[in-house]
């Protein structure tokens, strides 16, 4: 049979498949290879084998993630930067991303012009309010397995408790509401919601340079698709985006064709990857 991982706690898998739940212990074989909340098996009286992952997350634990819910607010200040990482992050690792704003109800015209100016032809984006419990929208947008990310206090546990207020009391034994932080390791669980899965994990709230080992700081502009079309401007090849008269970037910053919020963002990361780069 073949089934998805719902949860993992030591040696023990709860799977399900077929609408139907199990819970088996690894063959020696798959043991040793590791097995992920989110990995899809296939098993009998155990698990005999892991099929190919479409991408793996260390932090939290979860493997096969396809969409990831980026959670920013009024309050706290918007850390942007985290936003702009999580989006490459997203692209390297083929997950799609959702913009979400939550605690809508305390923000002024001038914050949401912010994020219609800098990421509208970005990323799909979502206004909501789990303390108002309006929170539809993100409900609509639970398609294969989903997480949260995004900073501190941003509202993320807010979010999962409003969903699973609606939607988790026909599951047995589990608490509505879910207790947050404490600064103890918490083991990753799928819950199905509305034919897809989220993670009851309230997500990562930073991402170090390690998530991007693989991407070359002379790269990351390609990264950035608002600036796509600028960089065929640019008079070298190798052109940085950093200072020089003939790139096209920097021309569109400066005629308003790209946010300057995204610009800045790029050359915080890209000076980031440098230092990365040196050690």
């Amino acid at each position: 049979m073949q089934g998805i991982v719902l949860t993992k706690n030591a040696n023990l898998f709860t799977i399900e498949s077929e609408g139907k739940i199990y819970k088996v212990s690894p063959s020696g074989k798959t043991k040793t290879s590791g097995i992920f909340v989110g990995d899809k098996v296939e098993f009998q009286d155990s698990i005999t084998k892991v099929l190919p992952r479409k991408n793996l997350l260390i932090r939290p634990p979860l493997a096969n993630l396809d969409r990831l819910f980026i959670v920013i607010a009024p309050s706290p200040k918007p850390d942007f930067i985290l936003v702009d990482k999580v989006l490459i992050y997203c692209i390297l690792n083929d997950i799609e991303p959702i913009l979400i704003i939550n605690k809508m109800d305390i923000a002024n015209q001038e914050f949401f012009d912010i994020i219609d100016n800098s990421y509208q032809n970005i990323v799909k984006i979502i206004k909501i309010s789990a303390k108002s419990q309006q929170i539809k929208e993100i409900e609509q947008e639970i398609k294969g397995i989903c997480a949260l990310a995004g900073q501190s206090a941003v509202g993320k546990s807010s979010i999962i408790n409003a969903i699973y207020d609606d939607e988790l009391t026909q599951i047995g034994n589990l608490s509505k509401k879910i207790e947050r932080g404490k600064q103890t390791t918490r083991l990753v669980t799928l819950y199905k919601l509305n034919g897809g899965y989220l993670a009851d994990t309230a997500g990562f709230s930073m991402l170090d340079l390690s998530y991007v080992s693989s991407l070359d700081y002379r790269e990351l502009s390609a990264y950035y698709p608002d600036f796509l079309q600028a960089r065929a401007e640019c008079k070298y090849r190798s052109c940085l985006h950093e200072s020089s008269d003939e790139c096209g970037v920097i021309k569109a910053v400066k005629n308003g064709k790209i946010s300057k919020l995204r610009y800045y963002n790029y050359l915080k990361i890209l000076e980031e990857l440098k230092n990365a780069k040196k050690y």
